[in-house]
C-alpha cells in the first residue's frame, strides 16, 4: 500500500509538472499571437504611422519646392481601375505631356500616396513624359484594408500599364518608377510578363524582401534582439497570410528581378538606414537585364532626389533616353 501511495504521489506530481509545462507553453504562444496581432496592425493595416511622414505642405526651403508647387497647381485627370484580384477601386492622377507617347508610372512608398510623389511627376513631365501616379491599394483614395508591400500590388502595376496602352495607344512607351515600397513594387512587377510597351524600370531605395525589411525595422525601431524577434516575425507572417493573402517571405524583390530581362536603374542613398543601403547590391546583382547602379552620396532614405536634384534628373534622363 505504501508503494502504491508513493507511485500515486509521483504520478500526480508528474501530472502537475506536465500541466504547468502545457500552461506555460500556451501562455507563451498566447503572448506571441497577441504581439503578432499588434504588429500586424502596425505593419500591415493601413493607417497613421508615427515613423512615417507623408506631409505635402509646401516649404520654400525645400530643395524640391518648385517641383512640388508645380504639381499642386497643375491640372490632373483622375483615372480609376479595379484591382487585378480583389476587385478594389484603385485611384490615380494622370498628367499628360504635349504630344508624347512616353509615360512614366510613378509608385509611392509605405503609407504615402500619389500626392507625395509630386516632385517626381514634375521632373518626368519636364523631361517630356506623361505621368501616372496611382494610389496603392489601402493608400490614399484607393480601397483596401491591408498593405501588400509590393507583392500584392505588382499585378495592379501591370493593369495600370495596360490602362495606359488602352488610353494612349499601342505605340506607347512606358517606364515604371518607384521609391521605397514603390521601388520594391517596381522590382516585383518586373518579374511579371509585362506588356511589350513597358521598356524600362527605375527603382529608388527598395528593399530585398518584405520579411528582411520587417525584421530590420523590428530591430531598428523596437530594438528587439534575435529572440523574440525571429519567432515574432514568423507569427506575423502567418497572420498576414491569413488576413492579407501572402507570407512576408513571398514578397521578394530579388526573386522577381532575377526574372527581369529589361533595363533597370537602381538608386539608393548612401546613408539610408530605413532600407539599409546594402540591400541594393543584392537587388542589383540579381537583375538579369541591362542595369545601372547609383549610390547617392550623403542621401538618407527616399531623399536621393532632394539631396542631388540636378544630378538625379540628369542620370534619370540619360537612362530613359537610352531605352525609351
Amino acid at each position: 500500500m505504501k508503494q502504491l501511495n508513493q507511485k500515486c504521489s509521483i504520478y500526480y506530481c508528474n501530472l502537475r509538472k506536465i500541466k504547468i509545462i502545457i500552461i506555460s507553453i500556451l501562455a507563451v504562444c498566447g503572448i506571441f499571437i497577441a504581439a503578432g496581432l499588434y504588429f500586424y496592425q502596425v505593419a500591415v493595416v493601413p493607417g497613421h504611422k508615427s515613423f512615417i511622414s507623408n506631409d505635402t505642405k509646401l516649404v520654400k526651403s525645400d530643395p524640391l519646392y518648385r517641383e512640388k508647387k508645380w504639381y499642386q497647381d497643375v491640372h490632373k485627370q483622375k483615372w480609376v481601375i479595379k484591382s487585378a484580384d480583389d476587385n478594389l477601386k484603385l485611384d490615380a492622377n494622370y498628367i499628360p505631356a504635349a504630344n508624347s507617347k512616353k509615360t512614366v508610372i510613378i509608385l509611392h512608398g509605405f503609407m504615402n500616396n500619389k500626392d507625395t510623389m509630386g516632385a517626381y511627376a514634375a521632373m518626368f513631365h519636364k523631361l517630356g513624359y506623361n505621368t501616372l501616379l496611382p494610389d496603392a491599394r489601402g493608400h490614399g483614395q484607393s480601397q483596401g484594408n491591408y498593405i501588400g508591400y509590393g507583392w500584392r500590388e505588382k499585378v495592379d502595376v501591370k493593369k495600370w500599364a495596360k490602362e495606359v496602352i488602352q488610353k494612349n495607344g499601342s505605340d506607347s512607351k512606358i517606364a515604371i518608377f518607384g521609391v521605397s515600397m514603390g521601388g520594391a513594387t517596381t522590382m516585383m512587377a518586373s518579374g511579371l510578363t509585362m506588356p511589350r510597351q513597358v521598356k524600362a524600370y527605375i527603382e529608388d531605395c527598395g528593399y530585398t524582401n518584405v520579411k528582411d525589411e520587417v525584421e530590420h525595422e523590428a530591430e531598428d525601431l523596437y530594438h528587439l534582439p534575435t529572440f523574440p524577434r525571429f519567432p515574432l516575425v514568423e507569427v506575423l507572417s502567418g497572420i498576414t497570410r491569413l488576413r492579407a493573402g501572402y507570407f512576408l517571405g513571398d514578397g521578394s524583390s530579388i526573386r522577381q528581378v532575377a526574372k527581369n530581362k529589361r533595363p533597370m536603374f537602381f538608386i539608393h542613398g548612401e546613408k539610408d538606414t530605413f532600407v539599409p543601403t546594402k540591400m541594393v547590391y543584392d537587388n542589383y546583382q540579381a537583375s538579369k537585364g541591362k542595369k545601372e547602379l547609383w549610390i547617392v552620396p550623403g542621401a538618407k532614405h527616399a531623399k536621393s532626389f532632394a539631396t542631388k536634384p540636378a544630378q538625379y534628373q540628369k542620370k534619370v534622363k540619360a537612362f530613359l533616353n537610352r531605352y525609351l
